[in-house]
């Protein structure tokens, strides 16, 4: 008996040590992404194969490629760099399946793409991009980055076929609202996208 409470001690004391590895290096890599992104991505890839039934590693390291994605005019920079992305995001898909948050950063991996070429990928990735959050809105009508992201997509294809883009404001607006209530799942689950809500209502009011 007293042997088995030995072994139950020792398994609970690795299981908090690694729990507090995983926080560190977790809290480590969001400090660095404001400084030295690549070095932030590599960090979560590493943090990654440590724990490879967590999905949020791999898709912070996907996120970092695709938000230094827009803007980018060399297509062989861009290429790379969303080529990595998918094969992070797909490794986390492989672990949590129909996870919206993982649908919205892989709509937003083609936006990457259409906001590079409009001309050339606009017509092959509208639909996908679309039917991805159509999905996420699904599975998560009431998810802020679902509710944004898809009207902030509405709102760019609106602007390039020369629409009006104000009957998406309202959804906006929704996702502000919804942020205001959210509470993600641990420290570490997706919250960004407040900000940028903001700025697009504020200039929804111009």
């Amino acid at each position: 008996m007293q042997k088995l409470a030995i072994i139950l001690a020792l398994f609970i004391i690795q299981l908090l040590s690694a729990q507090t590895n995983y926080e560190k290096g977790m809290q480590k890599a969001f400090e660095l992404w404001g400084s030295n992104p690549a070095e932030a991505s590599n960090l979560f890839e590493r943090i990654a194969t440590a724990e490879p039934d967590n999905w949020l590693p791999s898709y912070y390291a996907a996120q970092i490629n695709i938000v230094n994605s827009f803007g980018e005019q060399d297509k062989e920079k861009l290429t790379a760099q969303l080529g990595k992305a998918q094969e992070l995001l797909n490794i986390s898909k492989a672990i949590s399946k129909n996870n919206p948050e993982i649908l919205v950063m892989e709509a937003m991996l083609n936006t990457a793409w259409v906001a590079y070429d409009g001309a050339t990928y606009g017509m092959t990735l509208s639909g996908k991009i679309t039917a991805l959050y159509a999905q996420a809105e699904q599975i998560a009508p009431q998810n802020p980055r679902v509710v944004l992201n898809k009207a902030d997509w509405a709102m760019g294809s609106a602007r390039f076929f020369g629409q009006d883009t104000a009957p998406f404001c309202a959804d906006v607006e929704k996702a502000l609202e919804l942020f205001a209530n959210f509470k993600p799942e641990t420290a570490f689950h997706p919250k960004w996208g407040k900000e940028r809500a903001r700025q697009i209502l504020e200039s929804c009011k111009k």
